[in-house]
């Protein structure tokens, strides 16, 4: 198994993020298709046991929230990497352009209450994370369709400072209540991006993932950029960190994601119900009574 450093990915306030320096692509951790396939399997099985053990233990949850680029790759990327993991104790979300009842809630009632149970986990396929991005680019948002007052939106410096340290509590919260909170940008190019979105449009079974919006935004490329690593270095931490994982390859996204939750999960305290002695000779005697009915 090829290997690569994830503390170079792993981004917790101790060094500042800078989107110049970030890759989006690095040498290949398989070295032919059949190489990703095993090494993907082995470690969605490794996902699923811990998952598992996580719901029998049942005192600790995992938020694991993905923010990207269009086309980079999130809906693969949660696909393959939760394939096998039990439905009972994964829940993922997908936020889209908030409804007209989101809209009528602050700017995270809709993601907290998507929240996992202890013993789950989350996942958010984007998040409130797009209220410091899509509308950091677009602040027409704030009074237009959030309708906030406008003495809420004159100074919009202040505007981004307080959403920054709202969701710092909020995550500092999760953790200190068994919720830890891992964050991943998949960084892909712009040239990238172009050659996916192209693709969509060539394919006639791929024309519903495209969106012509996708291409508006496009034209906001320095704007969202200059958003993902201002969110990024302020909401970074050590309780909740971001992790920038290099997207142009789809594959080595796959396993650079799963092996970063596996090690994220293995810090997890996490006991398996020990075995009460009492109770199992309990249940031995029920299995007689089974064969009998």
């Amino acid at each position: 198994m090829t290997s690569f450093d994830i503390e170079s990915l792993r981004f917790d306030g101790k060094k500042a993020f800078r989107m110049e320096d970030a890759a989006t692509k690095i040498d290949d951790l398989y070295t032919d298709d059949v190489d990703y396939e095993i090494q993907l399997r082995h470690q969605a099985a490794e996902i699923a046991d811990l998952q598992t053990d996580l719901y029998a233990d049942n005192r600790y949850g995992l938020v694991a929230i993905f923010q990207a680029m269009d086309a980079a790759g999130k809906d693969g990327t949660i696909q393959h990497v939760f394939t096998g993991t039990n439905p009972l104790g994964l829940r993922i979300t997908s936020f889209k352009r908030p409804t007209d009842q989101e809209l009528e809630h602050d700017w995270l009632w809709r993601s907290w209450r998507e929240l996992p149970e202890r013993g789950t986990i989350g996942v958010f396929n984007r998040s409130y994370y797009e209220e410091v991005l899509v509308v950091r680019v677009h602040p027409e948002i704030l009074t237009q369709s959030q309708r906030l007052p406008t003495a809420r939106t004159d100074d919009l410096d202040k505007v981004w400072k307080h959403r920054f340290e709202a969701i710092r509590d909020v995550e500092k919260h999760l953790y200190r209540n068994g919720f830890p909170v891992i964050k991943f940008f998949l960084h892909v190019s712009k040239e990238e991006q172009a050659d996916r979105l192209i693709k969509r449009i060539e394919n006639p079974e791929k024309h519903w993932k495209f969106d012509e919006g996708d291409v508006k935004e496009r034209g906001f490329w320095n704007e969202y950029m200059a958003a993902f690593e201002e969110a990024i270095n302020e909401t970074a931490t050590s309780n909740a960190p971001w992790y920038v994982i290099p997207a142009d390859d789809k594959k080595n996204m796959r396993l650079m994601v799963s092996r970063i939750l596996l090690s994220e999960l293995k810090k997890l305290p996490i006991h398996k119900p020990e075995v009460d002695e009492e109770r199992a000779a309990a249940l031995k005697k029920l299995i007689k009574v089974i064969k009998e009915q």
